[in-house]
């Protein structure tokens, strides 16, 4: 028997921490573990399975790559063999490439399918809604769109920053090396360096927690792209020590189930198949389990962002708003959803 999920009041969503919004997720997809089941099985599978063959393919291209290199050093140019070699090492470097792409291009697929479906399925479970795999199967593409949009934004944003970043961190070293003359100049450039590069990095993970936050806003929302950016830094203020430790507990599982791959499948060549297969179901059944689960915390982190600003979420207008998307261009507009503000 399904137990009743979302069923904190609002006002009471704000107080969730990090743990409480981990049971919270767990309870959503316990309660409903049938739709997810669907859910996982049609997207997040196909998802995970190009995540490790990644690993995998780019591990043989990049091996192939490395020791051709090493062998065309060995060997004298001009000769036929340094020809034949040569040519390999490009045609190895367009197929990693080429698969680096489809790879890119695949994941990005799946992974706003899998958001799309996820955060419509939790929507449409808050506001007591029928909710079926066929369903959300043919609503996806509609939202899949919107999450376009706003990953399009946040591609430009990263590459906005990335090149701001450059050329400050162009121009500080370049005065720094006519200020500290006469100071060791390695030590300085050391400093400076990694001074900046943290900097950075904190950029990095601060805008990719605002993207994480924007794809339910994206959803349920109004806005998408820039302007579901904006709301979700406005969203994400008072709550973001908790989204970041949510992040790299998140990253930090990621990386050590990318690890265990690498070590006990990719280069576990001293182990028999079957158990290299085993390892392989393994790891392939926490990359599943940790996908499904980072996007269910999404959007429950969502619900308590806004309760934490004291927006009640009207669920007859939330519900209005999920309706749009069964209708043909239909375009949506600031009446199909509203969110009371409140305070306390």
């Amino acid at each position: 028997m399904k137990t009743i999920v979302m069923e904190r009041e609002q006002e009471e969503m704000q107080f969730l921490g990090v743990f409480g919004i981990y049971k919270e997720a767990y309870k959503i997809i316990f309660s409903w573990r049938k739709i997810f089941s669907q859910i996982t099985l049609a997207l997040i599978l196909p998802l995970s399975l190009i995540s490790l063959a990644q690993i995998e393919v780019s591990n043989v291209l990049s091996g192939k790559v490395i020791n051709n290199k090493a062998e065309l050093l060995g060997t004298e140019a001009g000769t036929k063999r340094y020809n034949k070699l040569s040519h390999h090492i490009s045609s190895e470097l367009a197929y990693f490439w080429l698969f680096e792409v489809a790879y890119l291009i695949l994941s990005l697929i799946f992974s706003l399918l899998s958001t799309a479906a996820v955060v419509y399925t939790i929507a449409s479970i808050y506001t007591d809604r029928e909710v079926s795999f066929k369903k959300v199967m043919s609503v996806v593409p509609k939202v899949w769109k919107r999450l376009m949009v706003t990953f399009l934004s946040i591609f430009v944003a990263f590459f906005a920053y990335s090149v701001v970043a450059i050329l400050v961190s162009s121009l500080v070293l370049i005065i720094a090396s006519f200020v500290f003359i006469g100071f060791p100049y390695l030590k300085v450039f050391y400093s400076l360096g990694i001074v900046l590069l943290v900097l950075y990095i904190m950029g990095v993970v601060y805008m990719t927690i605002v993207w994480q936050l924007a794809r339910p806003v994206s959803v349920l929302e109004e806005a998408c792209g820039f302007k579901a950016m904006t709301k979700s830094r406005a969203l994400i203020k008072g709550k973001m020590w908790t989204a970041i430790i949510i992040f790299f507990m998140q990253n930090l599982s990621s990386g050590v189930v990318c690890m265990a791959f690498q070590n006990l499948v990719v280069h576990g060549v001293s182990m028999n198949k079957a158990t290299r297969v085993l390892y392989g179901v393994i790891c392939l059944s926490l990359f599943l389990g940790l996908f499904l689960f980072g996007l269910v915390i999404q959007t429950v982190i969502y619900f308590v962002c806004k309760s934490n600003h004291h927006e009640k979420i009207e669920k007859s207008a939330l519900s209005d708003h999920l309706d749009v998307y069964h209708e043909e261009n239909v375009p949506l507009n600031s009446k199909d959803v509203q969110f009371e503000q409140s305070y306390v």
